[in-house]
C-alpha cells in the first residue's frame, strides 16, 4: 500500500533527486580513480617532458575531478534545492579564486621586493 504525500503525489519519489543509485556511485568512483591515475602516471613517467605542461594538465584533471565529485557524490545540479546549491558553488569558486590569486600576487611581490642580499653587499654591513 503506497502512502501519498499531502500534495497528492507518491512520497517515495520525492527524495529521488537527492540520493544516488549504486550505478551512479560506481560511475563516480570509476571516474575518480581514472582522474587520479592519469595525472599520477603523467608525473611519474615524465611523458610530456615539460614540468609546466604537466602541472597545467594535472590541474585540469583536478578540476574535472572536482566536477565529478560534485555531480556523483554531492548530487549538485540545477534542480536540487531550487538551484541554490549552484549559487553557493559559484560563490565558493569566486572566493577561492580571489584567495588563490591574491596569495600568488602577494608571494610574487614578496619574492621580488625581498631578494636576499649577495655576499658582496653583506661585507659592507658593519
Amino acid at each position: 500500500m503506497k502512502k501519498n504525500s499531502p500534495g497528492g503525489h507518491d512520497a517515495s519519489h520525492d527524495d529521488h533527486s537527492s540520493h544516488g543509485t549504486f550505478r551512479s556511485y560506481m560511475t563516480g568512483f570509476g571516474l575518480s580513480v581514472i582522474l587520479t591515475a592519469i595525472p599520477f602516471w603523467l608525473v611519474m613517467s615524465g611523458v610530456l617532458g615539460s614540468a609546466q605542461a604537466t602541472s597545467f594538465l594535472v590541474m585540469g584533471f583536478a578540476i574535472a575531478q572536482i566536477v565529478v565529485h560534485m555531480i556523483y557524490f554531492l548530487h549538485m545540479d540545477t534542480k536540487s534545492e531550487g538551484g541554490w546549491t549552484v549559487m553557493a558553488l559559484i560563490f565558493t569558486l569566486v572566493v577561492v579564486a580571489i584567495t588563490l590569486s591574491g596569495s600568488i600576487w602577494v608571494m610574487y611581490h614578496l619574492n621580488h621586493n625581498m631578494m636576499p642580499m649577495s655576499a658582496h653587499d653583506m661585507s659592507q654591513i658593519p
